[in-house]
């Protein structure tokens, strides 16, 4: 796996870092060039899609993880 194929599989995890005020950007986000963060985009789109099929309420990680913080709110 390459330097640039390991960024973009972080950077497509749902996972994102807390700060004081709020969600940042994935840091491997900021060390991709524009065909990196193109291409995250893509399979990002891709990827929620699938784990929105297989959720019983259609809901991606991130709609989850939105959803339990306005519920928690």
């Amino acid at each position: 796996m390459t330097d640039q194929e390991r960024l973009i599989e972080q950077a497509v995890m749902a996972w994102r870092p807390r700060g004081s005020d709020g969600l940042r950007g994935h840091p491997a986000w900021h060390d991709l060039d524009a065909d990196g963060r193109r291409q995250v985009y893509a399979e990002t789109v891709q990827a929620r899609a699938i784990e929105a099929a297989a959720d019983p309420e259609g809901l991606s990680a991130t709609g989850r993880a939105v959803l339990a913080r306005i519920r928690r709110a």
